[in-house]
């Protein structure tokens, strides 16, 4: 939200925050979601890109096509253990995992 949006709604007695304040999160609560959306968007990103359908990647993964789109939407009851199970499935490099944590 930019600048003069937050004045004005400020200035009308609103109070302005995000989504971490609202659910009185920690910092570090904060960042775990923000890799675990990082993770989703990647896995959902790279599947695309290898032309790799849900079905097929849930296959290799030895799951359920609902379970992977639970992934890529950044389901809460998905474990990062599992979001790196299928990038690492995918192909997806170390490096570029770090890059993805990073």
């Amino acid at each position: 939200m930019d600048d003069k949006k937050v004045k004005k709604l400020k200035s009308k007695g609103w109070a302005v925050g995000n989504a971490g304040d609202f659910l009185d999160l920690s910092p570090a609560e904060v960042r775990f979601i923000e890799l675990k959306l990082a993770l989703s968007a990647s896995l959902r990103e790279e599947r695309k890109k290898q032309e790799v359908t849900q079905v097929q990647l849930a296959e290799i993964l030895g799951s359920s096509q609902s379970r992977v789109a639970k992934m890529e939407s950044g389901d809460p009851s998905v474990s990062i253990d599992l979001l790196l199970k299928a990038l690492l499935s995918l192909g997806v490099s170390n490096r570029a995992i770090s890059k993805i944590i990073a």
